[in-house]
């Protein structure tokens, strides 16, 4: 009984699929008032090529009916081709369940309204009319994944037989980057964590529920495992109860200390020199300690940041990363995202965790300023907005770059020159 009803819904479903169909036919037909058997003809008198189209293993719905006026107007359009709206409206007027209301992540060409950077709007010899096949349509626009895909001694499997195993190509009503599914579950789809084999490789700890890529790469590594191309020392040497307690005890994936005080075991040295030093870095002393700037397992930057050193110091210093959007010259290790080439990440004796003091001999290090300037800096010279403070580099320059030229405060030299020779004020 139950299958009967199944098929009398899935049958009352198709007619009315059909019935839809035939209605959109003829409600064209008599909107532009077609001549009697012209719809799904007359186009073609003109656009004789389309036949050609047509003989493709894929064929865009619309067009296999002969519904050219289901995507263009035949007469005049305020968009190009004669569509009867924006790319993106067009295809949105039959596809638009394929970004749900809320989607927390949307694959950014589906945002743009650019379908047809992935698909052919009419015909095309792949599914879904899609321009090409497989990952060499994502890495058309992924090209450094791709490339280094092609580089990596291990490819994750899912990756390797295409990136629609795990990623939606259009949205994820639930996940960030597209993904089908939460990483756990998605993981564990394909990984059978009740296997021997599986606890046997996480040295019998109960990482069933741990989120697998705080240690492997869900792309591809030069590692086997997949794990990260940077890797803490105890993982890399199975030794995980360096820092965790036994996988036989109550609570195996607590940490046998916290914060600082955990990392002190092995980089003891460090540790205290950092915290040696006049001015320390205010995450160090939060409870995560180093873990709030290093994966405690393994990471694709180097020294196991969390992300690349610029969206990391960003996470905090918000104003200064910000500022960037701005600045007419920017300052090199600010561009590219090299913080530490004048900051200490950990603790300096100086203002601002320079490495040097912030005067000359910071700037120095990159810049000739003797040869380059012919106006008195140092000791020696006095500002004479605060008498207590000498003229150095960053009386006239900021450092992270302002909107105008060579990083001066003021849009003009002679603006800034001013603010300390007031005499020449016009």
């Amino acid at each position: 009984m139950h299958a009967y009803r199944t098929y009398l819904y899935t049958l009352c479903a198709v007619l009315v699929i059909l019935g839809a169909s035939f209605a959109l036919a003829q409600d064209n037909a008599l909107k532009f008032k077609l001549k009697p058997d012209a719809t799904g003809k007359l186009c073609f008198n003109c656009h004789a090529a389309f036949k050609e189209k047509m003989s493709k293993p894929f064929v865009h719905t619309p067009l296999k009916k002969g519904e050219c006026t289901g995507c263009h107007n035949p007469h005049t359009s305020t968009h190009g081709k004669l569509l009867s709206a924006d790319n993106g409206g067009v295809c949105y007027r039959c596809h638009s369940s394929v970004v749900p209301s809320g989607a927390r992540s949307v694959h950014k060409v589906v945002g743009e309204g650019s379908c047809m950077k992935c698909h052919d709007p009419h015909s095309a010899p792949n599914k879904e009319n899609l321009l090409k096949g497989g990952n060499e349509l994502c890495f058309e626009c992924h090209k450094e994944m791709g490339a280094t895909l092609s580089k990596v001694k291990y490819r994750h499997m899912p990756v390797a037989q295409g990136c629609l195993n795990c990623h939606d190509p259009h949205s994820s009503a639930k996940n960030p980057y597209l993904l089908k599914n939460d990483i756990i579950p998605l993981c564990v789809g394909c990984h059978k964590t009740d296997r021997p084999m599986f606890a046997k490789k996480h040295m019998n700890y109960p990482v069933a529920n741990a989120r697998c890529t705080g240690c492997h790469d869900p792309h591809g590594s030069d590692n086997p495992g997949i794990l990260y191309n940077t890797v803490h020392k105890p993982v890399a040497t199975r030794m995980c109860n360096q820092c965790h307690e036994e996988a036989t005890s109550p609570n195996p994936l607590a940490t046998k200390k916290t914060g600082t005080d955990l990392c002190r075991g092995c980089h003891n040295d460090m540790v205290n020199t950092t915290f040696g030093l006049n001015r320390v870095h205010g995450p160090l002393l939060s409870k995560q300690g180093c873990l709030s700037c290093h994966n405690p397992h393994a990471g694709k930057q180097k020294g196991i940041l969390r992300q690349p050193m610029a969206v990391l110091c960003n996470s905090c210093h918000v104003d200064n990363m910000k500022r960037q959007e701005k600045v007419a010259s920017p300052h090199e290790p600010v561009k590219n995202g090299q913080c530490t080439a004048c900051h200490d990440p950990h603790s300096s004796n100086y203002l601002f965790l320079t490495r040097k003091s912030l005067d000359i001999e910071l700037c120095a290090d990159c810049h000739d300023w003797a040869h380059h300037s012919t106006h008195p800096i140092g000791e020696k010279f006095r500002d004479p907005r605060n008498k207590n403070i000498p003229i150095l580099c960053v009386s006239c320059h900021d450092a992270h770059g302002t909107e105008f030229k060579k990083m001066l405060y003021y849009p003009k030299t002679s603006d800034l020159c001013v603010q300390c020779h007031e005499q020449y004020k016009r």
